[in-house]
C-alpha cells in the first residue's frame, strides 16, 4: 500500500518512559555534499580550540621524549623563568586548583627535575627551584617548543604572529 502524494511519514519510537511518540519525519529528506562551518568560524572561541588543538596535536609527541604534558611544561617553564616561585604564585598564574598542583609538583620533585627551598620572606612558602636536571631538560623542552610554534605559525608573518598573541591575551587577560 503506496502514501498518498505530499503525505508526511511519521517516524514511532518508545520513549524511556515506555511511551510510544510518533515523530514527523523531514517531508524531503536532503543530504549534505559540503559541510558548512561558516557560522563556526565566525566564532573566536571555535578558531581558538581548532588552533590549539592543532598545535596540541604536535606538542605532544614532541614532549614525550621529556616525559612532559602540557601543564608539565607550563610548571616548568614558569619555574625556569621565576626561581623561586611558590605553589601559590603557580596556581594563580596558570589557573590551577592547589590540589591539582600538589600532586604534580611533587612528581617533578620525584623526577629529581625541581627542588623545594625556604622562602625568605614567607616562613609557611617553598620556594620552587629547577635542578640541574631540570634546568637542562627546560633548555631542551623550550628549545622544542619554540621550533613547534615556529613552524605551527609559519604562514604568518613575525607581525602577524605578535598580534594574534596580543589579541587572545585580551581574552584571557
Amino acid at each position: 500500500m503506496g502514501a498518498r502524494p505530499g503525505a508526511r511519514a511519521y517516524v514511532v519510537r518508545r520513549s524511556t518512559a515506555g511511551t510510544i511518540a510518533a515523530m514527523s519525519a523531514a517531508p524531503n529528506p536532503v543530504f549534505v555534499e559540503s559541510v558548512d562551518t561558516s557560522y563556526l568560524e565566525g566564532l573566536v572561541g571555535y578558531n581558538a580550540r581548532r588552533a590549539a588543538l592543532a598545535i596540541i596535536a604536535e606538542f605532544l609527541p614532541r614532549m614525550a621524549q621529556y616525559e612532559l604534558r602540557p601543564v608539565d611544561f607550563s610548571v616548568l617553564s614558569l619555574i625556569t623563568h621565576n626561581p623561586g616561585i611558590t605553589s601559590r604564585q603557580l596556581c594563580s598564574a596558570l589557573s590551577i586548583l592547589p590540589p591539582n598542583l600538589v600532586g604534580m609538583v611533587t612528581g617533578l620533585e620525584k623526577r629529581g627535575l625541581i627542588a623545594r627551598a625556604a622562602h625568605p620572606h614567607d616562613r609557611r612558602a617553598m620556594g620552587l627551584h629547577l635542578t640541574e636536571e631540570g634546568q637542562s631538560l627546560m633548555r631542551n623542552a623550550e628549545k622544542t617548543a619554540e621550533q613547534l610554534e615556529f613552524e605551527a605559525t609559519s604562514q604568518l608573518t613575525p607581525a602577524e604572529r605578535k598580534t594574534l598573541i596580543r589579541l587572545l591575551q585580551k581574552i584571557y587577560a
